[in-house]
């Protein structure tokens, strides 16, 4: 009788099926089974929390393919993802494929990379289901239904029908408003840098830049023209000399092999890759591509983590790959190590290739352009994590016109390091700064003057704690530190209160307009749908008058003087009509610019599905 397993993921099972061979059934339950009904709380709130879970709908048709094939099974394996969810989906698994009439047994199967050697491992090395994990995944998604459940009736109510509430995504949202009205707060600070191009007496020396930076003694600011050019004339008189000379040596280390939130960030800014893409992308790469005769296997570990570790095997894989392309030269004494945050796994690893030696050029062939690009990137930032550290020379100037100071920097590449292999995209523009010498006379070639201003700093004022620290608390659950219920009591004792004083006292917020209602008179309102603005009037219910707002453009057929007003099909696609429909019936996908009709008045058959926005 074959021994089964299941997984979540049809590519994993698939992987994973191949690598255990014929013995072995690996069947996949589609990520979870189980969860909160839809329909309603869920959560006993009364008696500690308790949850109600359902079958997902439209998972009933696995969930009963996974009992048909588990029927005759004493010995299942669970072998989901190692994180807080992946150990929910195999409790609800076992709670659910459990077998009254006989005794079956559950065995945890956890792996951080799917290859041959630690699946393998994996299963001599069997375990219990982590509930620990399990209560940690369940307090937050009990801490989201409720906050999701009580705060978006309330948003139904005071903002507008049909937006939700989230734990993260409010605290998300709340960030951009208030940065949003920083930026419009902010007054821009006016500031003028001054430069000079200096050179050598010598004319076989190239000219270099030196920036203005001292007035007697002190930091000098400029901030109007008017003093930047009274400075200008100024400085055009005097003689430069070098006042003092700086040289130094300067390590920049390598970074850290990627987590997951490093690696989102790089990919965007490397591959402008969305978060989205970047974690399905890297799904397919963590759960197996067929690789010629080796047939599917995982090209990079687990790519949801916060640790920053690498196995000791891995490393000492890395550190020979080092030595034998880049020479020894390249390779530290001791391998790197990076500390990882406070609340990192220790058991688990970093992102990182499975194999050093599966190169990118190797994988192009087995690979679509998407995914060669991500790998190439964590595969080139695990191997520059274990290098050496790059070294510059730096030579420092200063350099004293009158009562003036300037100072200059220019830096050498003296050893590339981990450079070799991670280089930025765009590096810093470098200034060549010669070998003077104190006291020497320098020529000045030309001074240049520039306007500054969009370079402010906001302090951090806005209370962002509540999600990290209930990140940190759910943590010490996963530890067995801490116990789920008293995680959600410390949060819903104070959260209820809050809610059912803003349910009493929280204003409709309401912006009133110059127009007028044509049916009443009365003023008119801007208010809110899931679809956008509208204007409303303001003695609604008693007067029900409600239009799209205009876009200021008037229509552009001819003899109509209706404004175009946003609309928005069934369909969910945007466009433009004119107010005066169905009298004219002007439509356009965009605005049209000045003189020109971008869009003809043909009727269509398809008016009746378009609706206002």
């Amino acid at each position: 009788m074959k021994k089964l397993v299941i997984v979540e993921s049809p590519t994993k099972a698939r992987t994973i099926s191949k690598i255990l061979g014929k013995d072995y059934a690996v069947f996949s339950s589609m990520g979870h089974i189980i969860d909160l009904p839809r329909s309603k709380i869920g959560v006993d709130i009364e008696q500690g929390f308790v949850p109600t879970y359902v079958v997902i709908p439209g998972k009933k048709k696995t969930l009963s393919q996974l009992k048909k094939e588990s029927k005759n099974i004493e010995l299942i394996y669970l072998a989901t993802d190692q994180d807080r969810e992946g150990e929910a989906i195999s409790w609800h698994l076992q709670e659910h494929l459990q077998d009254k009439k006989k005794s079956r047994k559950f065995l945890r199967v956890v792996f951080h990379e799917i290859t041959p050697g630690a699946i393998k491992e994996a299963f001599l090395n069997t375990v219990e289901l982590d509930y620990n994990k399990v209560n940690a995944q369940q307090a937050r998604r009990v801490l989201d239904r409720i906050v999701g459940y009580f705060l978006s009736p309330l948003l139904w109510k005071k903002v507008a029908k049909g937006l939700s509430a989230g734990r993260v995504q409010s605290v998300a949202l709340r960030l951009i408003v208030q940065r949003e009205r920083q930026i419009e707060s902010f007054i821009p600070q006016e500031y003028w840098k001054i430069e000079a191009d200096l050179k050598r007496k010598k004319a076989d020396f190239e000219s270099f830049s030196a920036e203005l930076v001292k007035y007697k003694k002190k930091k000098i600011e400029i901030i109007a023209k008017e003093q930047a050019d009274k400075t200008l004339a100024e400085l055009n008189q005097l003689e430069y000399i070098v006042s003092s000379v700086n040289k130094r040596e300067k390590n920049r280390n390598p970074y850290p092999p990627f987590i997951t939130s490093t690696l989102q960030q790089d990919a965007f800014n490397k591959l402008r890759f969305t978060t989205r893409k970047t974690m399905l992308i890297a799904q397919q790469l963590y759960e197996g591509i067929e690789i010629g005769e080796e047939g599917p296997i995982g090209l990079i570990t687990y790519m949801r983590t916060d640790s920053v570790k690498i196995a000791d095997s891995a490393l000492e894989q890395i550190r020979k790959y080092i030595n034998s392309v880049f020479g020894k030269e390249h390779v530290p004494e001791k391998p790197n190590v990076y500390k990882s945050k406070k609340s990192a796994q220790e058991a688990h690893e970093a992102i990182r290739p499975t194999s050093i030696e599966r190169t990118p050029e190797q994988m192009q062939a087995f690979l679509d352009p998407d995914q060669h690009k991500l790998y190439e990137l964590i595969w080139k930032r695990t191997l520059a994590s274990q290098m050496k550290a790059a070294k510059y020379l730096i030579n420092s100037l200063d350099i004293t016109a009158g009562d003036y100071e300037f100072s200059a920097s220019g830096s050498i590449l003296l050893f590339d390091g981990f450079l070799k292999v991670y280089k930025e995209e765009e590096p810093e523009k470098e200034n060549s700064v010669p070998e003077a010498v104190k006291g020497e006379y320098l020529d000045l070639m030309k001074l240049e003057s520039s306007q500054h201003f969009i370079v402010e700093y906001f302090p951090n004022i806005i209370n962002v704690s509540f999600t990290a620290a209930m990140e940190e608390e759910l943590d010490k659950v996963e530890e067995g530190k801490l116990q789920w219920e008293k995680v959600l009591h410390d949060f819903y004792d104070p959260f209820s209160k809050k809610l059912s004083f803003a349910q009493k006292n929280l204003q409709k917020e309401v912006i009133e307009t110059q127009e007028m209602c044509n049916l009443c008179g009365k003023p008119m309102v801007i208010k809110w749908s899931r679809r956008g603005k509208f204007l409303s009037c303001s003695a609604f219910p008693d007067c029900r008058n409600a239009k799209s707002i205009s876009s200021g453009v008037s229509c552009p057929s001819e003899g109509c003087d209706g404004q175009l007003i946003a609309r928005r099909s069934k369909r969910g696609m945007r466009f433009y009509g004119c107010s005066n429909y169905p009298k004219c019936r002007f439509i356009s996908k965009d605005l049209p610019k000045e003189g020109k009709i971008e869009a003809s008045e043909e009727k269509t058959d398809n008016e009746n599905n378009f609706q206002d926005t």
